[in-house]
């Protein structure tokens, strides 16, 4: 029986022996894991780390666009000053530095922009005018623009100066003028706009008046303008044919006049006008009888000469 204790406790201590030492290569193991697993993740967060700063020191300008630089602190390396620099960076990426150095980026293309407006001409008459604009910035005065306007350069100056040389340029015509004159009215407008925004650095492409109208008393005056001048052509048509129906009726009297006279010269001279005028009658009333369905030419006797006689025709 002491032996067969023995033993058992024996086996118990082996067994005991085996499990603690399977815990600890386990625990072993699990702590090569976990620092296998740290040391992931602080390369993780290294590379990240790294890859925000790489980021953050870099920037892209895309096509169509235009950035100017501004440094909030002087640049010893490079010697730049702080505030807006002078140069304009083009497309492309970029390298800057982060918090020190913040790039403002420009839209240099072509944007269209419609204008509308009311103002009153020089016979006081209140019109309504609508001006488009294709319009960009002079990539030359980038840093000025942002200085002294900003970003939103177009929102501050074109409506303004627009209006200005509308009010100008129109107070210079009456109502009448602007509408057979548009496109000198349209000249005017381009020469003093495209002049005012030079001023603020600004190009305009094109300039041109897409829509123009009146008030409405104003339309009224223009129909009923033309309803008198469509009577006063009326009446004047009228005139010219009374007057040509008068010269018609001398003319014609000075025909008949004329024609009397000579037929009395013919009956002094002799009856040959009047044998004229009879055979023409003759003539006249034979071919009016022969296109007549109840006439029947019957030729005489003896003599050759021959008679129409009337005949009922059956129907």
């Amino acid at each position: 029986k002491f032996d067969v204790r023995k033993r058992r406790v024996e086996g118990d201590i082996k067994t005991e022996q085996a499990t603690q030492h399977r815990v600890h290569r386990v625990k072993k193991m699990q702590q090569s894991l976990d620092k296998a697993l740290s040391r992931v993740a602080m390369v993780a967060v290294g590379v990240m780390g790294g890859a925000s700063a790489i980021n953050s020191c870099i920037y892209d300008i895309d096509g169509g666009k235009r950035a100017i630089m501004f440094n909030r602190f002087p640049n010893p390396l490079t010697g730049e000053t702080s505030g807006i620099q002078k140069y304009v960076i083009k497309e492309g990426t970029h390298f800057k530095l982060p918090y020190f150095q913040d790039p403002k980026v420009f839209d240099v293309r072509t944007r269209p922009r419609a204008i509308p407006t009311v103002t009153g001409t020089k016979d006081l008459q209140m019109v309504n005018i609508t001006l488009r604009l294709l319009s960009r910035p002079n990539m030359d005065k980038l840093p000025i623009i942002y200085q002294q306007l900003g970003l939103d350069y177009d929102e501050r100056i074109l409506p303004s100066i627009a209006n200005e040389v509308l009010k100008s340029v129109v107070a210079q015509y009456d109502a009448e003028e602007l509408l057979k004159k548009r496109e000198q009215v349209s000249l005017e407008v381009r020469k003093q706009l495209t002049q005012r925004a030079q001023d603020f650095n600004i190009d305009l492409e094109d300039i041109s008046i897409t829509h123009l109208t009146f008030g409405k008393e104003f339309a009224s005056a223009i129909e009923r303008k033309q309803v008198a001048q469509q009577e006063a052509e009326r009446q004047k048509f009228v005139v010219m044919k009374a007057e040509q129906e008068r010269k018609a009726s001398v003319i014609r009297a000075e025909g008949e006049a004329e024609a009397a006279k000579m037929i009395s010269e013919a009956l002094r001279k002799g009856p040959a006008l009047l044998e004229l005028r009879r055979l023409e009658a003759a003539r006249d009333i034979t071919a009016t009888l022969a296109k007549s369905k109840n006439i029947v030419f019957v030729p005489g006797g003896g003599g050759g000469g021959g008679g129409f006689s009337r005949e009922k025709r059956e129907t």
